[in-house]
């Protein structure tokens, strides 16, 4: 095989991927798969239809019980961690609520359990890398964690930008920056993956106008995130930490 496709092959590593059982989890799984990882799918569900040659993990990333008991699970199957991907999103039911409704016990348990997640599971795989002296973490981010959301692309939908999310998103970016720095010595990386919008249904007003603002004229598939997240995890970017992959098509220049 050529040097320079051979640095980016991921045969052999064990990639844990929480919320792989969702919309881009699903693609990152299949995306590992064909690079030749080890999957395993952590989330509060199997994926349907079951992806073939992964396993299955049940964590939930708000209960700490659940991180502890399911890390000890791939523990035990794999003996190790190579790779760990955030790309779970927990959000209570009135996630979506307009800005001026939004109860404030809401807010703090929707930052609790989204960012207090990835820092559970962060700590738990960076612990276990540590001891092989290798690893790589990715959180997954957002463009709305450094970019002002622009609302007019929302008018005359139901949707909006939840209160929550700019925060959640951007203490992500500054949480994985500090466990780069923390656990660097010990050759575990941290990286983030900030996409724009990724297409999922949304009304198609909403569709236009987002897609009107950026320059590829598209939103994003969540086929188009995998190629960064393999990136991330393999030895092609053996010398990057800390640093933050922008998937958005030029939404955010």
């Amino acid at each position: 095989m050529d040097k320079s496709t051979d640095i980016f092959d991921c045969s052999g590593k064990v990639v844990a991927i929480t919320g792989g059982s969702g919309l881009i989890g699903k693609e990152l799984a299949y995306g590992f798969l064909q690079n030749g990882a080890k999957v395993c799918i952590a989330d509060i569900k199997s994926p349907v239809p079951d992806i073939r040659n992964t396993e299955f993990v049940k964590i939930d990333i708000t209960s700490e019980r659940s991180v502890v008991n399911g890390f000890k699970k791939l523990k035990n199957k794999y003996g190790c961690i190579d790779v760990l991907v955030n790309t779970a999103y927990p959000a209570t039911k009135d996630w979506s609520d307009r800005f001026e409704k939004v109860r404030f016990s809401s807010f703090i348990e929707n930052i609790s359990g989204h960012l207090g997640g990835y820092f559970l599971t962060s700590r738990y795989a960076a612990e276990m890398m540590k001891k092989q002296n290798k690893g790589s973490i990715i959180n997954f981010s957002s463009i709305y964690a450094f970019k002002a959301p622009d609302f007019s692309i929302y008018d005359g939908t139901s949707m909006t930008m939840p209160a929550a999310y700019a925060p959640i998103k951007a203490g992500v970016i500054a949480f994985t920056r500090y466990i780069a720095s923390y656990y660097g010595k010990h050759n575990v990386r941290a990286n983030i993956i900030s996409p724009g919008g990724v297409y999922n249904n949304q009304p198609e007003s909403f569709v236009k106008k987002y897609e009107k603002k950026t320059p590829l004229s598209r939103m994003a598939l969540p086929g188009d995130i995998v190629g960064a997240a393999v990136f991330l995890a393999s030895d092609a970017s053996s010398y990057i930490t800390g640093s933050n992959i922008v998937v958005d098509g030029g939404w955010s220049l």
